[in-house]
């Protein structure tokens, strides 16, 4: 969820002009980018809290330690919610206060890393004069959903009141969750498809590999991505693994289809979010939406509208995957590195969707339910997804090989996939990692996550 800035924007007059708009998103290969996010926990060094928005340590002061690096700040009234860079990145608040770098558009994961190791040096610079620390995880491993601060932002006060009507975990998702996606480029129509469909029947890998969420309140929750878990009892209206893009006839416009079809949260007026949850975006198209009945959307609620959608992977000007738990410094650059792997070069990309592409809808969904329980050990067509991941991680190595993009010590982006091969080759994910030491040398003690799994 990105801080946006809301300038002048057409109105949107019909559903032509939407596909011609994600038609325009089609972008050359010379000129395809990276885009990666991740969120983390701030907490109170002292007590483990997570912080407030107020007082110090707290968010606001966090946000305002950082502006030292070059950020300029972003005011939604008086409070800060997000930080902007010239280069196009941005800092921003999830609901519960989660910290989020939302990365330039880089070229290489070399620079993916170096734009990582960067904000982490800023942001540990700043908690430790604040009395702060930060920890990426998929699910805050100690506190209460009542034990969250809900930060100052508008349309999370909209979303808080909505979401308990559609599912029983979407105030977990937002308070307690923290992922890491990457944002990447299409240069067609049917680069869009390929890309889309093997990034949903994949998205269960990642989460397999990236599994860091199995503590809930001190204790062992049954998952090892409990976060990915939440999400299929937070919305059913905006999340899942899509089965309509597996269809003939899947395209921008089928998409455009979809996104009308999710029902709103809000619009942004005048510098504030008025409440239209569960209203329908055709009918703001066609001057009907109750309460602002002869009134249109413009673009800019429609690029709004689009990030109100939550499926595991999502198309808007690129496409996101969203399918991973937060976790520690040296994973970070390994997400960008497996789907930069899989879909930025066309004989890794033909190969992915070579061994995905006669899954069902059914076993796709089987994945998705069984693998935050089970994460690489889910059994599937006779072996186990840890055999399956090992080739999709083959695949990834061989397309980062031939995209043969060095760094200063002439090396390649392969070595960014190296601690998903030893996670891989072993079977266990990180989560289990974390339950083994929790029934070991942390004697039960969940304070002991904090000492070892911070940034």
């Amino acid at each position: 969820m990105s801080a946006s800035q809301k300038p002048a924007s057409p109105l949107v007059t019909s559903k032509t002009q939407l596909v011609e708009d994600l038609q325009n998103a089609c972008t050359p290969k010379t000129d395809w980018r990276i885009g990666t996010e991740h969120e983390k926990f701030a907490y109170d060094i002292r007590t483990l809290c997570p912080l407030p928005y107020g007082g110090v340590p707290g968010i606001r002061a966090l946000l305002e330690g950082m502006q030292r690096f070059g950020w300029a700040p972003v005011l939604e009234g008086e409070n800060i919610i997000a930080l902007k860079a010239e280069d196009g990145a941005s800092v921003t608040l999830e609901p519960g206060g989660q910290f989020e770098l939302s990365g330039a558009a880089v070229e290489t994961l070399h620079q993916t890393c170096g734009e990582v190791n960067t904000h982490l040096e800023q942001v540990t610079e700043v908690c430790q004069e604040i009395g702060a620390g930060v920890i990426g995880l998929g699910f805050n491993p100690k506190w209460r959903r009542q034990d969250i601060h809900w930060m100052p932002k508008g349309r999370y006060k909209i979303m808080r009141a909505y979401m308990p009507t559609k599912g029983n975990l979407g105030h977990d998702m937002m308070l307690r969750t923290c992922t890491v996606q990457v944002n990447l480029d299409f240069d067609s129509e049917a680069d869009m498809i390929k890309k889309m469909r093997v990034g949903v029947a994949l998205q269960p890998i990642a989460t397999a590999l990236f599994a860091a969420s199995p503590f809930s309140e001190g204790k062992p929750n049954g998952y090892l991505s409990y976060r990915s878990h939440i999400w299929t009892d937070t919305d059913p209206d905006r999340c899942g693994m899509l089965p309509f893009i597996f269809e003939d006839g899947f395209s921008f416009e089928r998409w455009i289809d979809y996104i009308l079809d999710v029902p709103m949260y809000f619009i942004y007026r005048g510098g504030n979010y008025l409440d239209v949850s569960g209203l329908s975006f055709r009918d703001y198209m066609s001057g009907g939406l109750t309460g602002f009945e002869g009134q249109f959307p413009t673009m800019a609620d429609w690029t709004d509208h689009m990030t109100t959608a939550f499926p595991e992977v999502r198309l808007k000007h690129y496409i996101e995957m969203r399918g991973t738990d937060g976790g520690p410094w040296a994973r970070l650059c390994a997400l960008p590195a497996l789907w930069v792997g899989l879909l930025y070069d066309q004989i890794a990309l033909d190969a992915a969707w070579d061994l995905c592409r006669n899954w069902t809808d059914e076993e796709r969904e089987y994945l998705r339910t069984e693998v935050p329980r089970l994460g690489l050990k889910t059994p599937f067509r006779g072996e186990t997804l840890q055999e399956i991941t090992q080739e999709v991680l083959k695949i990834a190595r061989n397309g980062l090989a031939n995209r043969a993009r060095r760094d200063q010590r002439n090396r390649d982006e392969t070595l960014f996939l190296d601690i998903l091969d030893e996670i891989a080759g072993s079977g266990i994910t990180p989560a289990e990692e974390m339950l083994d030491a929790y029934k070991g040398h942390w004697k039960g003690d969940i304070d002991k996550i904090y000492e070892e799994y911070s940034y």
